[in-house]
């Protein structure tokens, strides 16, 4: 009986090579506690509440907005609007700004916190728009987060006012309530973000985020939750809640 002859390193090598690679497993994120049925009428009473949510940060155009939300990090919108005030009837391009120079940006928003970092990064970033883009706003995030001070949520902010795009940007507020109200919980912000992104029905993406974050300033604040005051407190299944009879629906002011 003829011996079997031994498999050559080739052989192996070029059938190893035909193993199909094997791929990370795709994040799991955690359920929510939600039908879709729920969380469109969640957000149905927010549009009815609240049909034309705005930021409450100032500004002209889409350059100042997104230099009010570098500055916004860990300052309020009250705080930031009273500074940029006088900045941006100085300096309302990116030409400007430079023209202005640090040391005066630096005297216009000494009242926000960071203020000596943030004025550094204004500049630099003014300096790269006119190098890199003309003096234009990207309306790409990828363009955005490599502009000095700009994070992933700075560029979904100014991705959804100044452009229209239906962007998720996750702040303390939208991170907390998302959570307890197991909406879309979330360990990071990335993961609310993409579990908000998926939950929430396409007719409110553009504004999810607007009735999240003024929801959470308003009503289900951090050290108590207004459940009084609140249009959704029927269907909310957080176990913080106070109440189950929601406010009356109509529009505010």
């Amino acid at each position: 009986m003829e011996k079997a002859k031994p498999k050559s390193a080739t052989a192996t090598k070029s059938r190893a090579a035909k193993k199909p690679v094997r791929r990370g497993r795709r994040k799991r994120l955690a359920r929510s506690a939600y039908s879709p049925q729920e969380v469109g009428e969640i957000f149905r009473r927010f549009s009815v509440q609240r049909p034309e949510p705005k930021g409450e940060l100032e500004h002209v155009n889409a350059y100042t907005l997104l230099v009010a939300v570098v500055l916004s990090a860990q300052a309020t919108d009250a705080g930031v609007n009273r500074a940029t005030r006088g900045l941006f009837a100085a300096a309302d391009t990116p030409q400007k700004m430079l023209d202005l120079g640090e040391d005066r940006v630096r005297e216009h928003i000494r009242t926000i916190g960071l203020y000596r970092n943030k004025a550094k990064n204004v500049i630099l970033l003014s300096r790269a728009l006119i190098e890199e883009h003309g003096g234009i706003v990207p309306d790409d995030r990828d363009a955005l987060v490599k502009l000095p001070g700009v994070g992933r949520k700075t560029a979904n902010v100014v991705l959804n006012m100044a452009f229209g795009q239906p962007t998720m940007a996750v702040d303390t507020h939208i991170f907390r309530i998302a959570n307890r109200m197991r909406m879309a919980p979330g360990k990071t912000v990335d993961d609310v973000e993409q579990n908000l992104l998926r939950v929430i029905p396409e007719p409110y993406l553009q504004h999810g985020h607007h009735w999240l974050i003024l929801h959470g300033r308003y009503v289900c604040k951090a050290r108590k939750p207004d459940c009084q005051a609140c249009v959704v407190a029927d269907l909310c299944k957080s176990k913080e809640k106070t109440c189950d009879v929601p406010a009356a629906l109509v529009p505010l002011a």
